[in-house]
């Protein structure tokens, strides 16, 4: 029960919880590529969407709907031109101002209830772990296609410049 009250509580300061992490991304030298490359707006809603609706992400969602969120998330970023170091970086960071906050607010002290944090700590770290592989499958995929693709051009050039000369 506690770690359910405790969630609703990360969800009503979702606003507060998204700021600070946008506050860090932005002041981040690690993230300078992604703050860069990413509409500040898309960064400021997938944040905030994290935190305010973490209880339906460790409750409700299946592995493959995590799965296919991340996935896409990944190859977007890499669209996007964001180091994939970055990327794991700002996800990561996502993962520890959440720690940070459940700490200041002293929510994670109680010996009592201790048993219940640790669940909700479990299953945060399953989430944000599920997260970061299936969005690095969804980079990793984007690479390929987009080198698959270039190889493919350059094939295609290089027959028409030998069709070329032979005429």
């Amino acid at each position: 029960m506690f770690a359910l009250r405790m969630l609703q509580l990360i969800e009503t300061h979702a606003s507060n919880l998204s700021d600070e992490l946008m506050l860090k991304l932005k002041t981040s030298e690690t993230c300078r590529d992604l703050v860069r490359n990413v509409p500040a707006d898309e960064l400021k809603i997938r944040t905030h969407e994290i935190y305010r609706n973490l209880s339906d992400w460790l409750l409700a969602k299946t592995d493959s709907q995590i799965e296919e969120v991340y996935f896409a998330l990944g190859m977007r970023r890499a669209r996007q031109g964001v180091p994939f170091s970055q990327f794991l970086f700002a996800i990561n960071l996502t993962k520890e101002c959440l720690e940070e906050y459940l700490q200041r607010e002293g929510l994670l002290e109680d010996p009592v209830e201790l048993l219940g944090d640790m669940e909700l700590t479990h299953s945060l770290g399953r989430f944000f772990d599920r997260a970061l592989y299936s969005a690095a499958i969804g980079y990793e995929k984007e690479r390929k296609e987009e080198s698959d693709h270039a190889l493919k051009g350059r094939s295609s050039s290089h027959a028409n410049s030998r069709n070329g000369r032979v005429a």
